[in-house]
């Protein structure tokens, strides 16, 4: 089955972008978009949509693919409103950030055909800040962009991932210059939790440290260097956003402060001895590539 017409659930910095980049990339196809009228006049007006429609259920008549680009949440929403009035051979996918929350409740919906109606993905790409003017084309150019079916790489010896719109969709991912990998859900969200969920926490945490303990003082902004402003730069990011993730990955965003706190205690505790240089020299080996191999792979179609 060839993809003629797509319709992105949201469009915007996300959602936008992806129309934007498939349009770049040659695809002559149509593309619906479905948000709020004043988002999809905004859509229409920067070309990344063909048309706009603010029923989901409308704006996804006569797609073959169904791209839901909206909050966690909302996502999962979607899945549960769409799920049982679209036709079978209509190819449903996600961008959201985690991942075994939405699995669990596609598969609840489409049962035995959840793997081959839902296809997870999650572009490892966006802004502090989002929204239809801050779409781009070239935003997934050299991003990762990850497929996470439940089973993880292991998925893609199955039957459904054989199928032509599976296919194509992924060539179309490539197209416009996303590198796609396969894992399982749950690893995703595990690693997730470490290096874009914790770092956002962080980022928040610092910003409203240095907010309370210093922001007033005229001297700030002087005395500051790149280093906080690498560090507060996300803390920009809406709680709206950070809300659903949070709701949806608890329990290893938990984890993973827990394990902050403690090497934060460790460091307070050795500021004056040794212990101090081991963290230093312990952070260090962040930036050596990974000894381990296995079945993290770009799947082949």
């Amino acid at each position: 089955m060839q993809i003629e017409q797509i319709t992105i659930v949201g469009t915007g910095l996300i959602g936008g972008s992806f129309a934007l980049a498939i349009k770049a990339a040659g695809f002559g196809g149509r593309i619906v978009g479905c948000d709020r009228p004043d988002v999809l006049e905004r859509a229409l007006k920067l070309g990344a949509i063909n048309a706009g429609e603010v029923d989901p259920v409308r704006a996804c008549e006569g797609s073959q693919l169904v791209m839901l680009a909206t909050p966690i949440g909302s996502i999962i929403d979607h899945i549960e409103r769409l799920g049982p009035v679209l036709s079978p051979d209509v190819l449903i996918t996600d961008t959201g950030s985690t991942k075994v929350e939405i699995v669990a409740r596609a598969q609840q919906v489409f049962g035995d055909a959840g793997s081959r109606r839902f296809l997870p993905g999650h572009p490892i790409s966006g802004k502090e800040t989002g929204g239809i003017e801050q779409a781009q084309a070239d935003l997934f150019a050299n991003a990762t962009w990850v497929i996470a079916p439940a089973g993880g790489a292991s998925a893609a010896v199955r039957p459904e991932f054989t199928r032509s719109l599976h296919g194509e969709y992924m060539r179309l991912l490539e197209s416009i210059g996303a590198q796609v990998v396969m894992i399982s859900p749950e690893r995703h969200d595990r690693i997730c939790a470490y290096v874009s969920h914790l770092p956002q926490m962080l980022s928040t945490a610092l910003a409203a440290c240095v907010a309370d303990e210093v922001g007033g003082d005229v001297a700030r902004d002087a005395l500051s260097g790149p280093a906080l402003r690498d560090m507060t730069r996300i803390a920009r990011s809406p709680y709206g956003m950070w809300r659903d993730i949070a709701f949806t990955n608890t329990q290893n965003l938990h984890d993973a402060l827990l394990k902050v706190e403690q090497r934060l205690a460790h460091l307070r505790e050795n500021l004056r001895t040794r212990g101090l240089q081991g963290e230093f020299e312990r952070a260090h080996e962040l930036f050596l590539p990974p000894k381990a191999k296995d079945e993290f792979e770009p799947p082949k179609f």
